[in-house]
């Protein structure tokens, strides 16, 4: 059973997704390139690589270009490897991505994506948590999430020190749980995978990176070109969180934000309403993609 007939799906010609499909893989291939290069080399990138070895997403799957739900598109050979398995569907010439063709499971999970998003994009974004989440992690100097690669900037007491002093306030329950023991009590939210859609709100340098997260694990219903552009803010993202954090990063080109400085935290500040404030259309969008996928069920 299909969820919507072949023959009233708009159709994208075959130049036309070819075209698009090359020019996705072009931009991606900006980020994949590189980072296959460092990995055949052995030379991690602190910042750069995060994206790919934190989410472990494959560089195959970042450079396949999807049209999102509710395009089929033109039948012509050669076809991407994508294409031919479920949940694509090839009918009267046309190929589109059918929501019919999910499990129970797979259904379950984009209404649980739906409704996380919806819950952050609603709640009132939080602006004062200052990153000090990386600051927590290396409380104590017990584990070292970065040795071998960077050092800190700072000696280890006066980054407990800091701690031991601010308020922290992380709502992201996939940061909090890398805290130092001893620093998750000194949380004043305690987050845990089963309340994530009660914390999780649109201020979260985190919860926005994850846009790209659920981007991807929403395919190939979102569609390419909203992936990247999630990807791409969380490149974004990943800077501001390794500007603010304790490790000295110079060598890499990063020039540190000093949040234990009121200046560093007013600048932390600015940039994280300025990167918030470009994370609500791509969330506004990815809801309304999954709207419109499970309405097709």
């Amino acid at each position: 059973m299909m969820s919507a007939p072949a023959a009233t799906t708009p159709l994208l010609p075959a130049s036309l997704w070819q075209e698009r499909a090359a020019a996705h893989r072009a931009r991606a291939e900006r980020w994949t390139v590189p980072a296959r290069d460092r990995r055949a080399a052995n030379k991690p990138h602190p910042v750069d690589d995060f994206l790919f070895t934190y989410y472990r997403f494959s560089y195959a799957k970042i450079e396949e270009w999807h049209p999102g739900v509710g395009v089929a598109l033109e039948d012509a050979s050669p076809l991407p490897g994508c294409w031919t398995k479920a949940p694509y569907r090839h009918e009267q010439g046309r190929i589109f991505a059918d929501p019919a063709m999910l499990d129970d499971k797979e259904r379950a999970r984009l209404y649980w994506t739906h409704a996380l998003l919806v819950a952050t994009r609603d709640r009132p974004p939080l602006f004062t948590c200052h990153g000090l989440h990386e600051w927590a992690m290396v409380y104590r100097g017990a584990e070292i999430r970065h040795d071998g690669t960077v050092a800190l900037r700072l000696p280890q007491a006066e980054i407990d020190a800091l701690i031991e002093s601010r308020p922290i306030r992380c709502s992201h329950f996939d940061a909090f749980r890398f805290f130092h023991r001893d620093a998750q009590p000194l949380n004043r939210l305690q987050p845990s995978l089963e309340t994530r859609p009660e914390f999780e709100q649109p201020g979260c340098v985190h919860a926005n990176m994850d846009l790209y997260k659920w981007a991807f694990k929403a395919m190939p219903w979102p569609g390419s070109d909203l992936l990247l552009d999630c990807f791409e803010l969380a490149v974004e993202l990943r800077s501001l969180d390794m500007r603010a954090s304790p490790y000295e990063l110079s060598a890499f080109g990063v020039v540190p934000i000093p949040i234990e400085t009121t200046e560093g935290r007013r600048e932390y500040e600015k940039e994280q309403m300025r990167l918030a404030a470009k994370a609500a259309p791509l969330r506004e969008r990815l809801i309304t993609a999954l709207a419109e996928t499970v309405a097709r069920f």
